[in-house]
């Protein structure tokens, strides 16, 4: 396990040791990867390679309002503009923001959305989690589903040749416009860089920390188990307990 080090960090020489143990599990033999010979070589190679796990920098909400004001009048940008909106809001994953369907929305009367996430990385059994919109992401919404039509179950999905096609989004698709919007607005290379498709859950965490929220709350709203997940994306939030 220890040569895998050399060129491997400790996080997928971690995952290769899962995937042992599950293989043995579903044979079932023996389970080698509990010996203590191992626990003590995985602990080696993470004092020898001990690494900062890399974030993706925060779309908070002075980015996000940016990002919407440079999307084009057309339907690509209306869908963007609901995708970086809804996505914030949410607190959503990548994932999940692509595979959300028409029918997860729920119109409420204050002209808001309640919007269910039916499945995720952490919850893999589909429990399910509900999240709320603002009455301006709604209404974002809102413009992109008049265009796109009620035929489409997904609700984003691809635009070919001016038309709305029936399928859903790639994951790549929620990275590619959250740095192509960075771009329109000329942020440093670095920064541009720095954001990916999670920016948007990690931006939103970050905001709800400075506005006072305490952290059951923010891990309700964004659908954390750990807190040492959350704790990762609150590290670089813009907020000062000396202030």
């Amino acid at each position: 396990m220890e040569d895998q080090a050399e060129t491997r960090a400790p996080a997928t020489v971690r995952r290769r040791l899962y995937a042992i143990r599950k293989a043995y599990l579903l044979l079932g033999l023996a389970d080698p990867t509990h010996d203590e010979e191992i626990n003590l070589a995985f602990r080696r190679i993470r004092r020898r390679k001990a690494v900062r796990p890399k974030q993706a920098k925060g779309l908070t909400r002075d980015y996000l309002d940016r990002f919407l004001e440079t999307e084009p009048d057309t339907p690509w940008g209306w869908r963007n503009r609901a995708m970086l909106s809804l996505g914030y809001e949410l607190l959503a994953r990548r994932s999940e923001l692509v595979a959300l369907r028409s029918d997860d929305l729920e119109p409420r009367t204050d002209g808001t959305l309640r919007v269910l996430i039916r499945r995720s990385k952490s919850d893999p059994f589909g429990q399910g989690r509900l999240a709320f919109t603002s009455e301006q992401t709604a209404q974002l919404v809102r413009h992109w589903l008049d265009w796109r039509g009620p035929e489409i179950g997904w609700l984003f999905c691809p635009i070919y040749r001016g038309k709305a096609v029936n399928r859903d989004l790639g994951t790549t698709t929620v990275k590619r416009l959250v740095k192509n919007a960075a771009r329109r607005v000329g942020l440093d290379p670095a920064d541009i860089d720095a954001f990916s498709g999670h920016s948007m859950r990690v931006g939103a965490a970050q905001d709800l920390l400075a506005k006072g929220l305490d952290t059951a709350a923010i891990m309700r709203a964004g659908g954390w188990k750990s807190v040492d997940v959350l704790a990762r994306y609150l590290e670089n939030a813009n907020h000062n307990v000396w202030r």
